[in-house]
């Protein structure tokens, strides 16, 4: 196992992790205190910094992969699961916090949108399915704008997300009740995924069709 592999390796192990703490937090009689008036929780300003180390490390994989020539089987394997593993997670996490999250005791105002959270994951299997399928046929396909969009999108989302909309907060209150400016990257976030989808699929319909 190379250098690159290692990385992704231990994103997959630190993600597991996170997610076990997470969980038995979830138990614990305990709350969590808010970072002045900012409106950010204590723990998941945590899960903030885990979050963007972990979505460096995704790029510094690839880089050390390309340049030093070490791609392999495995690490292609493992990269994306890393990345579905890391992502997917967290925004299902990020639905509920109420109710995944009690220590943050009513503080946590922004979620992800369940039926965005819904889509996203949705549209993360059905690209899978469908390189999956392709490679069963010795066709490789690539990564298209729309798709790096939406993941940089994703990451910003639910970066913004974990933060309780900070700085946007501030702002929310000029918009109708229930409305907050994190929402909207949220949507744009999910339109683009949507859209990167339905161009995989279309670009490479050939693969459902046995050419």
């Amino acid at each position: 196992m190379n250098l690159p592999t290692k990385i992704t390796f231990s994103r997959i192990i630190a993600t597991v992790l996170l997610l076990v703490a997470l969980f038995v937090m979830s138990f614990i009689n305990f709350k969590s205190p808010e970072i002045g008036n900012t409106g950010i929780n204590v723990v998941f300003l945590i899960i903030f910094i885990f979050f963007l180390i972990a979505s460096y490390t995704d790029h510094l994989d690839g880089h050390l992969a390309r340049k030093n020539n070490q791609i392999t089987d495995l690490g292609k394997f493992l990269d994306p699961v890393a990345d579905k593993l890391l992502i997917n997670s967290i925004v299902i996490f990020l639905v509920a916090p109420s109710l995944f999250a009690p220590y943050t005791n009513g503080v946590q105002i922004v979620s992800f949108n369940v039926w965005c959270a819904i889509i996203l994951v949705a549209r993360d299997i059905v690209v899978d399915a469908l390189r999956f399928i392709a490679a069963q046929k010795n066709v490789v396909i690539a990564a298209n704008i729309f798709g790096k969009l939406k993941t940089v999108l994703e990451m910003v989302a639910i970066s913004f997300v974990l933060l309780n909309g900070f700085p946007f907060n501030y702002f929310d209150a000029n918009w109708p009740a229930g409305l907050h400016i994190t929402d909207f990257i949220v949507y744009i976030t999910t339109l683009v995924s949507v859209i990167s989808g339905i161009i995989y699929v279309v670009q490479n319909k050939k693969v459902f069709k046995g050419e």
